[in-house]
Parts: structure tokens; C-alpha cells; sequence
């Protein structure tokens, strides 16, 4: 079962203190309710009742998806050791693991990892699209907002390089990204057991690490 707490809190805006509830553990399968309201991100908004101002807080979570085998933790902290253990018994049973650092990537990697794709894959796709936007003059890296995953089909990835309140849709073949994959194997291994962050700083870090190596 999903389980949460009630914990006190100061609105940010009016500086007044009242309860809020937290989610430590979400079970998809068990309560779909929550795990839309983690989807869309609303799990994580609150609204002061002094001042009305909505906000929103971003505390530890664990979610569990059973029928997709995975399992994402959110948290900005390294995996303790109570938590590795429990890795361990994940990954020997073949669950996925990751660690997201955002709402945001938090959000993304739950639809990413429903939809049964790689996620290293799709960083590779995001991290593609950054460089042919970026070097075909479509645009400045520093007025990329963000670069977003948004689905697969019949075997078509579809990424989409946001600037302010413009985008622009790449479509990706899965194929194509398999075997740019499978070119560098190696390179793009992770330890499951860790709970590793997938995201653009990790991709990032991985091509600069690399380039330092060459």
C-alpha cells in the first residue's frame, strides 16, 4: 500500500505555518489515483490556506510499479545504506531502478519507463537533438528551456526542443538509436543496483568523461 504522512510546513509567500501531507510511497498498480496525481505533478502541490498562494514541495518519494518492474526514488540525497540493500533484492528480481533529482525528471521517467523504452536511450535521443538543433543554427544553446520526451510510436521516438514558448518536434527511429547503441555498448552500461540518475547532467558528464579518455 501507498503510505504518507502529516507533516508541518511554513508558506513560503505569508510565512504561516499549517500541516500538509507527504507521500513517502506510492504503489501504482494499488492506487492509479496516486499514480496520475504523480504524473501530472499534482501529488507535489499545495495551497497555503492563510494566503491561498499555491506552491509546490518536493519531498523524498518512492514509487513502485509492479507490472513494469520498476521502481524510481525521488530524492536529491545518495542512496543510504537501507536502501542498497534493498536494491540488491530489486535488481536480482530484475526491476529497474533510477533516481531522479526533479519533479520534472520524475514526472518524464515514469511515462519513459510505462512506455517500456530505455532511458539511456531516450537521454541519448534528447542529447542528438540538442546537437542538431544547436549546430544546424536553429537556435542558441542558452535559449533551449528544456528538452522533453514525449512518446513512442510504431517504433518512432518523439522528442521535443523547447525555447520559451516555441518548440520543435524531432522524430527519432528506435532502430536508429539501437544501434548507434549497441556501437559503444560499453559506454552506455549503468549499475542498476545504485538507483543511477539518468538524466542531461549524467549524458552530459558521459561524453565529456569520454572525450577526456579519447
Amino acid at each position: 500500500m501507498s503510505s504518507s504522512r502529516t507533516v508541518k510546513y511554513t508558506c513560503p509567500y505569508c510565512g504561516k505555518e499549517f500541516d500538509i501531507e507527504v507521500y513517502d510511497l506510492v504503489h501504482a498498480e494499488k492506487d492509479p489515483d496516486l499514480r496520475d496525481r504523480c504524473i501530472s505533478g499534482d501529488i507535489f502541490r499545495h495551497s497555503c490556506p492563510h494566503c491561498k498562494t499555491d506552491f509546490m514541495v518536493q519531498a523524498p518519494l518512492v514509487y513502485v510499479d509492479e507490472p513494469n518492474k520498476f521502481v524510481i526514488w525521488l530524492s536529491t540525497q545518495p542512496v543510504n545504506e537501507t536502501l542498497r540493500k534493498l536494491a540488491e533484492t530489486l535488481d536480482r528480481q530484475k526491476y529497474r531502478l533510477r533516481r531522479c533529482e526533479t519533479v520534472q525528471e520524475f514526472t518524464e521517467k515514469i511515462e519513459i519507463l510505462e512506455d517500456g523504452i530505455d532511458d539511456v536511450m531516450v537521454e541519448l535521443a534528447k542529447y542528438d537533438c540538442f546537437i542538431e538543433f544547436t549546430d544546424n543554427k536553429k537556435g542558441n544553446p542558452e535559449d533551449i528551456t528544456s528538452i522533453e520526451y514525449q512518446r513512442v510510436e510504431n517504433g518512432v521516438m518523439k522528442i521535443n526542443v523547447r525555447t520559451g514558448d516555441k518548440g520543435m518536434s524531432f522524430l527519432i527511429p528506435v532502430s536508429m538509436m539501437e544501434a548507434e547503441m549497441e556501437e559503444n555498448s560499453e559506454l552506455y552500461e549503468t549499475d542498476n543496483a545504485s538507483f543511477p540518475c539518468i538524466n542531461r547532467n549524467w549524458i552530459i558528464d558521459l561524453f565529456t568523461e569520454s572525450a577526456g579518455e579519447a
